[in-house]
């Protein structure tokens, strides 16, 4: 392990071991529950608030709480060359990617969102080594597909007996595309020295005006909402957006974007025990096999393989 060495010539192999701390690993796993729990959020306040108003409400309530904690933070504005890529970055990832699944998410259930969103990884570890330079380790070849294997048999057992929708599972491929996209360019901008806790809230306030339109279905969904289904989008604004895109800034910007985004298969199997306790679609054998190999996964893709050479 290359965590003592201090030659100049080491630094760039150094820094990433010494920033693979307890810190970062528990900053996944608070990244992955409560995106997990977003899946079980969006399907609980789905039928009061449509795609839009869903989305603007949590965006406006997530802005509010990343103003907090990026101005207790200090703001460190990035490089203004890089301020089309910013709103452009926060418009996708904040605005798109949040209409597409919440409208994949009125027909689709918990279990099959989260399978096919999660082609994502796949897609960002593939152009993650070809386009940002970050090579293809052994664990994440492995590993990844292992996962996604197990998002797969997750997605198989828990489609509704209808089977699903291929408006909802289209909408679902597209906010996947929008994952890998956002993943990228937001490691590009970290990369070219962006402060991750500004980024993630300009990113925010860009995608909140960008959903300014749905204000009207907004005001008239919260007049009509029992408090229960506006309770779950404010959850889904103060924790999987806020908090959660937060400690997720704060792990990119310490690991590779391949890694970082194959850590997201754990969501799945975290998904179908809340699902299984929240909203009581109990899983099947097979989806446990398929959570059980989401873990194994993951795991593979934290090893260290193959650093010895360094």
């Amino acid at each position: 392990m290359p965590k003592t060495g201090r030659g100049s010539d080491d630094t760039l192999i150094t820094a990433k071991p010494r920033t693979q701390g307890p810190l970062v690993l528990v900053a996944a796993l608070v990244t992955v529950v409560l995106w997990a729990s977003a899946f079980i959020g969006i399907r609980g306040a789905g039928e009061d608030f449509d795609p839009g108003a869903l989305a603007l409400l949590r965006m406006a309530v997530g802005t509010a709480v990343l103003a907090i904690i990026a101005v207790r933070h200090g703001i460190r504005l990035p490089d203004r060359r890089h301020w089309w890529l910013v709103a452009v970055w926060g418009i996708g990832w904040f605005c798109v990617y949040n209409l597409a699944l919440n409208a994949a998410e009125r027909t689709l259930d918990a279990g099959t969102a989260a399978m096919v969103v999660n082609l994502a990884p796949l897609m960002v570890v593939i152009f993650s080594g070809l386009f940002l330079r970050e090579g293809f380790p052994k664990p994440l070849i492995i590993g990844a597909p292992i996962a996604f294997l197990g998002v797969v048999l997750i997605g198989m057992n828990s489609s509704t007996s209808e089977g699903p929708d291929v408006t909802g599972l289209l909408l679902a491929l597209l906010a996947a595309v929008l994952y890998a996209g956002c993943t990228l360019l937001q490691k590009h901008l970290l990369s070219a020295g962006s402060d991750a806790t500004t980024l993630t809230f300009l990113g925010a306030g860009a995608g909140t005006v960008a959903l300014l339109p749905w204000v009207g279905s907004l005001v008239g969904a919260l007049q009509t909402a029992p408090p229960g289904s506006t309770l779950w989008v404010v959850y889904l604004g103060i924790f999987p957006t806020a908090i959660a895109f937060t400690t997720w800034a704060y792990v990119l910007q310490r690991s590779t974007a391949g890694q970082t985004s194959a850590t997201t298969y754990v969501v799945p199997a975290i998904a179908i025990l809340l699902s299984w306790a929240i909203l009581g679609e109990v899983p099947t054998p097979l989806m446990f096999v398929g959570g059980a190999l989401c873990l194994l996964g993951v795991l593979v893709t934290r090893m260290k393989w193959g650093r010895r050479a360094a």
